[in-house]
């Protein structure tokens, strides 16, 4: 029952052997040289998405375009944090921190409020975890994430069980500038993350992958608003982390490679069982039986498939396996030059 299936006894901890054995032949890992953390790949344009794909919450309903603000604007930017899913479950998921980030614009010319943040297209279950559709020899993925900008900004949201506080102040140009940079980093960003795969909870443990979220997009915002010579606040500032614990990561190849007509059956099979228990669960029994077969494979035989930058790859896990953060990452410092001076 705890193997989920009468052969899954023997293929996954061979698999696992299989895979590191291969990485003694090849050298210290197949992934040497490897940069670590993995960069995330950027894309030239964002593709159409597939209608296989639904949402179950449309995106970005209110979308406007981002106005050109006059460049004497006095504009204030707004930390703003709530629980995620606060719409369907109140502050419930905020008792755990898992919290939702965005970015606030504050005109003193027009008197009018903005929000910006980053999250998926097609909801977090389908950016984590791929459809096992029969029609197709590999997981299929509903799986992109991009920018919603809209004007107002819902205090009562923020407010209630989060945050809403300003953090800087800017120009209308500064504004303006990072209205350039965000539509081009919508452009090349395309996919979600939810992980953070490190090697371990320890302070200065080696990073594999980042993942590319709704704060990893605040971030970014806040650092390219220092880079324009923007001057924050000194007050403390938490993000939610899911991390995921491993040794070396094994790089297994890309959807060609393994699932392809030339592929690796034996490969392609164990990914795909791998995620088969993740699938949305019918029935209460349907989840605690699937919930079984993930601690097994995940806890008592330490092995995740994570797909990154549109390829696979292999995760040795270790203890403590999971967790879920919410730790400072302080607001970046602005970037002099000599004309600031």
């Amino acid at each position: 029952m705890l193997r989920g299936g009468p052969c899954g006894a023997h293929w996954r901890p061979a698999l696992a052997l299989a895979l590191l054995g291969l990485a003694t032949i090849l050298g210290a890992s197949p992934t040497s040289g490897q940069r670590w953390p993995v960069p995330y790949k950027r894309f030239s344009f964002r593709p159409k998405t597939d209608p296989y794909c639904q949402a179950k919450y449309t995106f970005c309903p209110t979308g406007s375009p981002i106005p050109v603000m006059k460049d004497n604007d006095v504009i204030e930017v707004l930390r703003l944090q709530a629980p995620i899913w606060e719409f369907k479950y109140g502050d419930l998921l905020g008792h755990f921190k898992l919290m939702h980030d965005a970015v606030g614009f504050r005109s003193t010319l027009t008197g009018k409020n903005y929000t910006i943040e980053w999250y998926e297209l097609f909801q977090l279950g389908n950016c984590t975890f791929p459809h096992l559709r029969p029609d197709k020899s590999a997981p299929f993925w509903c799986n992109q994430g991009a920018a919603c900008f809209f004007e107002g900004i819902d205090d009562k949201h923020w407010k209630e069980n989060g945050t809403l506080s300003v953090v800087a102040t800017i120009s209308g140009n500064t504004f303006n500038k990072v209205a350039e940079w965000v539509k081009q980093d919508n452009e090349t960003g395309i996919y979600y993350e939810t992980w953070t795969v490190r090697a371990g909870p320890g302070q200065g443990a080696q990073t594999w992958f980042e993942s590319y979220d709704c704060s990893n997009f605040v971030l970014r915002t806040y650092k390219k608003l220092a880079e324009f010579g923007t001057e924050f606040k000194k007050i403390e500032t938490n993000y939610t982390k899911i991390f995921l614990y491993s040794g070396e990561p094994i790089y297994l190849g890309n959807e060609t490679s393994i699932f392809g007509p030339k592929g690796n059956k034996t490969l392609a099979l164990a990914i795909k069982k791998f995620y088969g228990p993740f699938r949305p669960y019918l029935s209460t029994k349907d989840f605690l039986m699937n919930f079984l077969k993930i601690f097994d494979t995940v806890i008592i035989h330490r092995q995740f498939y994570l797909f990154y930058n549109f390829e696979y790859w292999f995760l040795p896990m270790k203890p403590p396996f999971v967790k879920i953060t919410y730790e400072e990452t302080p607001l970046p410092t602005r970037h002099t030059t000599f004309t600031d001076l």
